[in-house]
């Protein structure tokens, strides 16, 4: 009898995508992408800073770096346990707290918040995903921001491939997609081969155009929205790498 705890909660999951995940390239893009959404956050050193979802705390050691109060939340324990130990070695001051992203929330704490790398819409319920909105909205002080990144609905129609393979350190993760629900979800296979071992994972999570995240984010309360086509603020148009949106807590 397989597993029936959702993928987001396996910590099995976590643990075996990590060396795909946060690959040496991914790391290395960090300190950029970091420069970029300080511009769209428009904080300055001494702001406190929410990265949700942060992982192993790619970006949030770039921004501690640069004289920001950091708040990184995860689910996945060995994450975090991974980023405290860099950061004590490093004498970085960074708080990283253990909770799901559905629970997390500190009223008005905050100057922004990041969501980054499709860190959005795992779940089943879209109520859920309005949950984090709200969640951060709360945590934020008047005046602050709160930045998605993510892989946009009509990127992703543009570029989809039903399956692909990548292979990191002799292991080879085997990908298989499928648009269900008349765009709403993307339902993924994901099969991990190292040598005879063999893991299977099912990934499922929601897909947003531009225009649902905005109204989203609206609805929940923030009182405008910029939309970009990367972390750069290119325009999210034909050309569009990714879904990148800005909202304005007024």
């Amino acid at each position: 009898m397989g597993d029936s705890t959702p993928w987001h909660d396996q910590d099995d999951f976590w643990k075996s995508m990590a060396p795909f995940l946060f690959t040496a390239e991914h790391w290395a893009k960090a300190p950029m992408q970091v420069e970029q959404v300080l511009v769209l956050l428009g904080v300055m050193p001494g702001a406190s800073v929410l990265d949700l979802c942060c992982g192993p705390g790619r970006h949030a050691f770039e921004l501690a770096r640069r004289g920001l109060h950091v708040t990184g939340v995860d689910r996945t324990a060995a994450y975090l346990d991974y980023a405290r130990k860099q950061a004590e070695a490093e004498g970085v001051a960074i708080e990283f707290v253990l909770e799901d992203m559905r629970s997390f929330c500190r009223p008005e704490a905050f100057d922004g918040a990041i969501n980054l790398y499709t860190s959005f819409g795992y779940f089943d319920s879209p109520e859920d995903d309005r949950q984090v909105v709200l969640n951060v909205f709360r945590s934020l002080r008047d005046g602050g921001r709160f930045v998605i990144e993510m892989m946009g609905k009509e990127v992703l129609a543009g570029i989809f491939r039903e399956r692909d393979w990548r292979e990191q350190s002799g292991v080879i993760l085997l990908e298989e997609r499928r648009v269900s629900d008349n765009w709403k979800r993307m339902e993924n296979r994901w099969t991990l081969i190292d040598g005879d071992s063999r893991k299977e994972f099912t990934v499922s999570h929601r897909l947003y155009s531009a225009a649902e995240l905005t109204s989203l984010v609206l609805d929940c309360g923030f009182a405008s929205v910029d939309v970009y086509g990367d972390l750069s603020g290119a325009p999210y148009d034909h050309t569009a790498e990714r879904l990148v949106v800005v909202a304005h807590k007024a």
